[in-house]
């Protein structure tokens, strides 16, 4: 009985981490002429999308324009600082753009 229940909580616990690796935000920031602005994808976005800073700007290239999820720095309600979702963005195709990696120490919140 106790090896079952074990085996259940471990299963819930490794369902419950792949979950959320699998939602997990990567973060780029785009940079044109006259400003920047985070956006994150998730793995399977990101995947979809060819993997990396170079593909997402191929694909905004490609296809002219792209919709993503712009990120923000917000305070939870511990005071903790955390990257989180502010709106989802269209973004055109630009000669002088750039998609770069976008890396910080806080946390970062998935997006819907």
């Amino acid at each position: 009985m106790k090896k079952t229940v074990a085996r259940l909580v471990l299963a819930g616990l490794i369902s419950l981490f792949a979950r959320e690796a699998a939602l997990a935000e990567t973060l780029f920031k785009i940079v044109t002429v006259k400003d920047e602005v985070i956006v994150g994808l998730n793995d399977a976005e990101l995947s979809e999308l060819g993997g990396d800073a170079g593909a997402i700007a191929k694909a905004i290239a490609s296809k002219g324009s792209l919709s993503l999820w712009q990120y923000g720095q917000k305070h939870a309600a511990d005071g903790e600082r955390q990257m989180a979702p502010v709106a989802k963005i269209g973004l055109l195709s630009n000669n002088s753009l750039r998609v770069e990696p976008y890396k910080q120490p806080f946390k970062v919140l998935p997006h819907e």
